[in-house]
C-alpha cells in the first residue's frame, strides 16, 4: 500500500498537527449562522489542544474588532496574526509561525468558512495535510458554508467534526488524559 492511501496518512497526529482558529472577531461572530455551537466547539479544541499540548495559531483580519472575550480568555499566551488578505498564507508572518512549528498537519476552524477559511485551507494544501473542523467553521450564510466545505472537499481538505479531531488525536481511552479530556465531550 502507498503512503499517500495508508491510514497514517489521514489519521491525525498529536505530534504532527496543529490548531488554526481563523477570524472568531468581535465583528463577524455575531452574524454568523450556529454561532453559539460554533463557539463552543472552537473553545473546546482550545482547552483540548492545552491539554495534549498542541501548537495553538490565531489570525485577526484588520479592523474587525478583537477576537471574542470567550476564545481570548482561553488564550490569554497567544498573540493573534494581523492580516488584511483573505488566505492566512498571504500573510507573511502567519506562513512563517505556522512554518516554524515544523508541523505538517493544520486543524483549521474560525470563519468565514467560503472567505478566509476556504482561502488558506485550499492554499495550504500544497505544503500541509489540511483538516477543517465542520462544526467548528461558520459563515452569514448556512449555503456558503455548506459551498464551501463542498469545495474544499473536492479539492482534498479532509471535513472532519470536533469529536473526530479530539478522539482522533486521542488515539484511545483509559488514559489519565482520556479522563482529562472526557469532559470536554459530555
Amino acid at each position: 500500500m502507498s503512503t499517500l492511501h495508508s491510514s497514517k496518512h489521514f489519521l491525525l497526529r498529536p505530534d504532527d498537527s496543529l490548531f488554526v482558529i481563523i477570524d472568531m472577531q468581535e465583528k463577524l461572530v455575531p452574524v454568523m449562522t450556529d454561532k453559539g455551537k460554533i463557539v463552543d466547539n472552537v473553545i473546546k479544541l482550545v482547552r483540548f489542544s492545552r491539554i495534549i499540548d498542541l501548537p495553538i495559531f490565531v489570525t485577526e483580519q484588520e479592523k474587525l474588532g478583537n477576537t471574542i472575550p470567550e476564545v481570548r480568555e482561553e488564550l490569554p499566551d497567544i498573540q493573534p496574526v494581523t492580516k488584511v488578505d483573505f488566505s492566512c498564507f498571504e500573510s507573511l508572518e502567519f506562513a512563517e509561525v505556522i512554518r516554524k512549528a515544523k508541523r505538517n498537519t493544520l486543524i483549521i476552524s474560525g470563519i468565514e468558512a467560503h472567505v478566509c477559511v476556504v482561502q488558506t485551507a485550499l492554499q495550504a494544501l500544497s505544503d500541509y495535510r489540511v483538516h477543517v473542523v465542520s462544526d467548528a467553521v461558520s459563515s452569514r450564510s448556512s449555503h456558503n458554508r455548506e459551498v464551501a466545505l463542498q469545495r474544499m472537499r473536492q479539492c482534498g481538505v479532509t471535513i472532519t467534526s470536533t469529536e473526530m479531531v479530539i478522539f482522533e488525536l486521542l488515539k484511545k481511552a483509559g488514559t489519565d488524559t482520556f479522563r482529562k479530556v472526557l469532559n470536554l465531550v459530555k
